[in-house]
């Protein structure tokens, strides 16, 4: 008797989004056979993953962790290693479904593998499509593979679009928490700790995130990404504060009709959507009660003092490279703002420099992309670039961007 269990890889399962896909596989496990885990670190993690899930095939992109990994895995359980191993996992004759949960970039290539596949990805991580957009959606096209969207907002962008035409479309509108500093001075800002980057007043995310949401780059990186999932110039992308974090995202229609996605901030809802796609089926997660909500807020966002969203319409209008570079030099300050060599501002900094420093190339191939995530990361890295920027946001060079 054939199973009509969905058979699945989860990419970065240590990770937040990660470990909420393997509970829900658990709390799901009728409808879920989970095949092949994948991480970096937390071994120990990793392994009582495998032993929970009865997973076959247990991979650590770190080749150092690979004997670590060994002693803890489960016996009936296969080690694996590296890159390469991650990359014939996705390819797998009976895997259905890659979610692919891979802070950074690490996820590109398996994503474009599976795609080309023709296999079904759910996708967490925005860096994939951020940092070779058209790559990504031309394997989608190619290979007869489907993109679903994992980041609460592209998720309910997606399922509002369920079923309507593109040339329906107005625009669309993401919606965002504000992150850590929405209410933050200049001054405050120029002065913050990573601590205090890390104090999200919604969301439990991972930390890179975290600090991403703080300071708007991860709205920027979410702006880029519906550019590409979507098929939309920057003008019909706009984003608005939201600070009870209840609509997820909107779409506005020809007609002027907005459609608007909602539950409680819980990213279990967009991760078991793009996990039971197409099916909608009852879970223990929380029912949203708007009597308890109360005032739904919204407003724009001040792009003074947050000068990432211009970054964002900027990289999506010129395309190729320019967005892989701008993720890449946001990669680099966050890491060193984590390190304590900058200050909070100075991400903003970098980035722009970075950015304004490139010749931006076309999509041409996944090596053109890589150069120019490389070039950026060590432009980004160069101490004299940020010698002569100070603390202060007023500083940051910003283009102008036309759209509101």
């Amino acid at each position: 008797m054939q199973s009509n269990k969905k058979n699945i890889v989860i990419l970065g399962s240590t990770g937040s989004i990660g470990t909420n896909a393997v509970k829900i596989a658990l709390e799901q496990n009728e409808l879920f056979n989970v095949v092949g885990l994948v991480a970096r670190n937390s071994i120990e993690s990793l392994a009582k993953q495998a032993r929970e899930l009865n997973c076959k095939t247990v991979i650590t992109t770190d080749s150092n962790k690979y004997d670590e990994l060994k002693s803890f895995a489960p016996d009936n359980c296969e080690v694996l290693k590296g890159a390469q191993a991650v990359r014939e996992l996705v390819l797998c004759e009976d895997v259905d479904l890659v979610l692919c949960a891979i802070i950074g970039t690490g996820g590109l290539l398996p994503v474009i593998d599976a795609l080309q596949a023709g296999k079904t990805v759910a996708l967490a991580s925005k860096e994939v499509m951020v940092m070779a957009g058209e790559l990504v959606i031309a394997a989608a096209r190619e290979g007869g593979g489907q993109l679903i969207p994992v980041d609460s907002e592209h998720s309910a962008i997606f399922q509002c679009l369920e079923g309507n035409k593109d040339s329906e479309l107005n625009r669309i509108i993401l919606t965002s928490s504000g992150g850590a500093f929405r209410d933050s001075t200049q001054a405050e800002i120029a002065t913050a700790s990573y601590e205090d980057a890390l104090a999200h007043p919604t969301w439990d995310m991972g930390a890179k995130v975290t600090v991403d949401s703080a300071s708007m780059m991860n709205k920027a990186l979410e702006v880029v990404e519906a550019g590409y999932l979507f098929d939309l110039p920057p003008e019909k992308i706009d984003v608005l504060i939201h600070r009870e974090a209840i609509i997820h995202s909107m779409v506005e229609f020809v007609d002027a009709c907005v459609l608007a996605q909602m539950s409680e901030p819980d990213m279990c809802f967009p991760i078991q959507y793009a996990m039971l796609y197409p099916k909608r089926i009852a879970n223990s997660m929380k029912a949203l009660n708007l009597a308890e909500c109360g005032t739904l807020s919204f407003s724009k966002p001040d792009r003074k003092k947050f000068p990432a969203l211009d970054f964002a319409y900027e990289a999506l209008r010129q395309g190729g490279t320019m967005p892989a570079v701008m993720n890449a030099a946001n990669e680099v300050a966050v890491e060193r703002f984590r390190k304590g060599e900058i200050a909070f501002p100075q991400i903003w900094a970098i980035i722009d420099r970075v950015m304004k420093l490139h010749n931006t190339e076309t999509q041409k191939d996944i090596a053109t992309v890589l150069k120019a995530d490389a070039w950026a990361r060590k432009t980004a890295l160069n101490k004299e670039l940020t010698s002569n920027i100070e603390h202060r946001t007023s500083n940051v060079e910003r283009r102008t961007s036309n759209v509101e």
